[in-house]
């Protein structure tokens, strides 16, 4: 994996990861406003899972268990049998 396509996983994998941990520990008023979202404590544990999630999926790919390239070969193959 390159360094931008590394890039590329992370920003993927770290957006995800915001959506899935900003709800967490979130107290609303009686408007439905959140009172203190914590934003800096759950930018650091997105950022904390993402560098995991990375690793695993680096992991993978250098390993050679998951090749994007062979993913795209069967997905030009598919296509070019429409």
């Amino acid at each position: 994996m390159g360094i931008i396509s590394g890039i590329a996983v992370f920003f993927v994998i770290w957006w995800t990861a915001l959506f899935t941990v900003l709800p967490f520990s979130l107290v609303r008023d009686e408007t439905g406003k959140p009172n203190d979202p914590k934003l800096k404590v759950k930018f650091l544990y997105t950022t904390l899972l993402s560098a995991a999630l990375w690793l695993c999926v680096y992991g993978l790919i250098q390993a050679d268990i998951i090749s994007f390239r062979v993913l795209a070969d069967h997905m030009i193959e598919e296509d070019m049998a429409k």
